[in-house]
């Protein structure tokens, strides 16, 4: 079944961050715990963190199924002319039906149309599943990293590539 790709606007902000917080508290606590959950969606997943990113270049999609969200991704264009994909989540009851496979083809055709040379993102070591989902995607690991997120956290990252 093919998922529909629409941008999200303004008023949808509060329902983004409502589906990731749902979102990240079903897959992040065994990676990386409660707290540092928590710390993150209030960093980078609440409504104000995605609406001050939003100002700064950012794009959030969502992914819907029959008029539900089942998902979403955001994405950041960068200087360099490579495409930052930031976020990609999917509800746990969708996962494994093609959905982000769906949501990078959209990508590259976006990168296509927009002249970007390649996506690139972070993932964390150990979170095995998705690390597995990008390699079938042809994702490449460029680098590993280790990023101070503030409030004694870290993010122990994996970079990948995709040369467009």
């Amino acid at each position: 079944m093919s998922v529909e790709i629409v941008k999200v606007n303004d008023n949808e902000i509060k329902e983004l961050a409502a589906l990731a917080e749902e979102i990240w508290r079903q897959h992040f606590p065994p990676i990386i715990g409660d707290e540092q959950v928590t710390y993150m969606l209030e960093k980078f997943q609440s409504e104000k963190a995605m609406k001050e990113q939003i100002k700064e270049g950012y794009e959030y999609y969502f992914l819907k199924l029959s008029d539900e969200n089942i998902g979403y991704f955001g994405i950041e264009p960068m200087e360099d002319g490579s495409l930052f994909l930031s976020k990609l989540y999917i509800r746990l009851s969708q996962r494994g039906n093609g959905y982000a496979r769906q949501a990078f083809e959209f990508m590259k055709e976006l990168c296509r149309k927009r002249g970007y040379k390649s996506i690139w993102l972070t993932v964390n070591k150990y979170n095995v599943n998705t690390i597995e989902v990008y390699k079938k995607f042809g994702m490449k690991i460029l680098r590993s990293q280790v990023s101070d997120i503030g409030n004694g956290f870290v993010m122990d990252d994996y970079v990948f590539g995709y040369d467009i």
